[in-house]
């Protein structure tokens, strides 16, 4: 008779690291309390006023977990539905509060317990039982594809090396992060073979937040963080219909339509295209393989995530803005505070914004994203926080909104310019066939960027919005005159250098054609096209 699988409980098991406000003095009559480095699911959610933040140091993995935990918290905190009353309201009283109530949260945590366990035989927490059987049993994916920070098959190596012949393990707590990593971030293509009935099949859909971005506000709690982070459902929300993975009575069907998203709790945490199974080792402590597969065979829409900015592409077609490791979260600042923020892309700040300062004014923002591809390839992690700015949002500050977002406008302009100029000088000097990436671009990029972005919040601060234009230009100057600065020795590099300096005030203006004896061009005199 085989064994009982070990028991792995989220509620109870100390698998989220934390980071708790500075423990108060001795006299305070809870100095005796317990600080413990990492906590369960109840633990955070009664001690959450306490938390200063959660300590996952993978940014898509700590995305993944906030949006499972606002979906517990609205559910916990009964936010889940507009009414009774007002919603903005009722989430006030609870930052009055400064806690969710214990009862409530023993109620949430003794209907969901069994959901939770990360090895039940029935429903293991956000995976599938049936792949044991629906799967090939000798054609596992192995926990080096599991931990999506380890290389696997022809991927290179992030932070180790590994030994596909003799893996090290994950414990549990290290599993259940990537376990929501790829149900968020999973790759689209192919994966392990899965039959269910007359279909088999080996390729899947892209994870819903795959190559993306998201915002959050983080308080000064973990508690803030959380009501902050919290969406208001609409009007004809319930909660019997807007169900979360672990609510459901069944296993979803992979060869049916998966069924629609009722509300913010589903649509945070049901738009999966991966099934997965852990495999734990025969005491517990750690898992020893997985089978990770399709989900089902339909696109789930991903339109609608509270946490993204969402932009048009030319055709009309939304999509959230891509994580890209080499832009600093400043530039995208105007977006989280105007209505209507400058761009083509016609950027939509994310909804979650509109109601979070309900929850406190000194909110910051915290980006949180994986910058990849389609498919298989990962290229890096992006974790930037911002001071507390979100009481600036144009509904509050309306002035300094948009002139946050005339200097990020100036910010990016002299960053065009010179990444311009730095490459027809390369391409002039070396007499490249036309102009292209090159080391000059990175180099000037690298020496930019960050004084650019100290520059902004420099001016921020100081709330010095005037002479802008200029500082960013001589920010630009800089960087190019440095980078240059060495193919001045010879006649060729002379001349492409100080010819394609003009592109950092925007190019030289195109003479008018003359049309008599008499013309009215500019007598030779070479200008530009910005003066300022």
């Amino acid at each position: 008779m085989p064994s009982a699988p070990p028991a792995y409980n989220l509620f109870d098991e100390a698998w989220i690291p934390v980071r708790w406000i500075p423990h108060r003095e001795e006299g305070d009559a809870d100095h005796n309390k317990a600080y413990p480095p990492a906590v369960g699911l109840r633990e955070l959610l009664l001690r959450a006023s306490e938390i200063e933040q959660i300590a996952i140091a993978t940014p898509p993995a700590l995305s993944a977990l906030y949006r499972v935990l606002y979906a517990i918290t609205a559910r916990v905190a009964g936010l889940d539905e507009a009414g009774p009353g007002d919603w903005s309201e009722r989430r006030a009283d609870l930052v009055d509060r400064a806690g969710l109530d214990p009862e409530k949260i023993a109620t949430f945590v003794e209907r969901h317990r069994h959901r939770f366990d990360l090895f039940d035989s029935a429903r293991p927490f956000l995976q599938d039982p049936r792949l044991a059987e629906q799967c090939d049993p000798a054609n596992t994916a192995g926990v080096d594809k599991l931990i999506t920070t380890r290389p696997s098959g022809n991927n290179h190596s992030w932070f180790q090396h590994v030994n596909s012949t003799a893996p090290d393990l994950p414990t549990p707590a290290q599993a259940v992060l990537h376990l929501l990593v790829w149900h968020y971030y999973g790759p689209s293509g192919r994966c392990s073979s899965r039959t269910v009935g007359a279909t088999k099949a080996a390729g899947s859909k892209a994870g819903p937040l795959r190559s993306t971005l998201s915002y959050h506000p983080e308080g000064d709690t973990l508690f803030e963080t959380l009501l902050a982070g919290l969406p208001r459902p609409g009007r004809d929300v319930r909660r019997d219909s807007d169900l979360c993975p672990w609510e459901r009575e069944e296993l979803p069907d992979p060869a049916a339509v998966p069924p629609p998203l009722k509300g913010p709790c589903s649509a945070l945490t049901a738009r999966s295209q991966h099934a997965l199974l852990l495999m734990p080792d025969a005491t517990g402590q750690y898992v020893e393989d997985a089978f990770i597969t399709w989900a089902n065979q339909f696109k789930i829409p991903r339109e609608g995530d509270p946490y993204l900015i969402w932009q048009t592409s030319k055709e009309g077609n939304p999509y959230p803005r891509p994580a890209d490791s080499r832009r600093a979260l400043w530039r995208d600042l105007d977006a989280l505070l105007l209505k209507n923020p400058a761009g083509s892309t016609k950027p939509r700040r994310p909804e979650v914004f509109v109601t979070a300062l309900e929850v406190s004014e000194e909110l910051r923002v915290r980006a949180l994203g994986f910058e990849q591809d389609g498919q298989a390839k990962d290229v890096q992690f992006v974790d930037a926080v911002t001071p507390p700015v979100l009481g600036l949002a144009e509904d509050r500050e309306p002035a300094i909104a948009v002139e946050i977002g005339r200097l990020r406008l100036l910010g990016e302009r002299y960053g065009k310019h010179l990444d311009r100029a730095v490459k027809k000088a390369w391409a002039d000097f070396t007499e490249a066939p036309r102009i292209r990436d090159c080391t000059w671009a990175v180099d000037a990029a690298a020496r930019y960027w960050p004084t650019a972005e100290a520059e902004f919040w420099k001016r921020l601060d100081e709330r010095d919005f005037d002479g802008a234009a200029a500082a960013f230009r001589s920010l630009a100057e800089r960087a190019y005159d440095t980078v240059t600065y060495g193919a001045l020795g010879t006649v060729r590099g002379a001349k492409a250098c100080t010819t394609a300096r003009l592109e950092l005030y925007g190019g030289p203006v195109k003479r008018p054609a003359k049309t008599g004896g008499t013309g009215t061009g500019t007598g030779g005199r070479s200008t530009s096209t910005e003066d300022t």
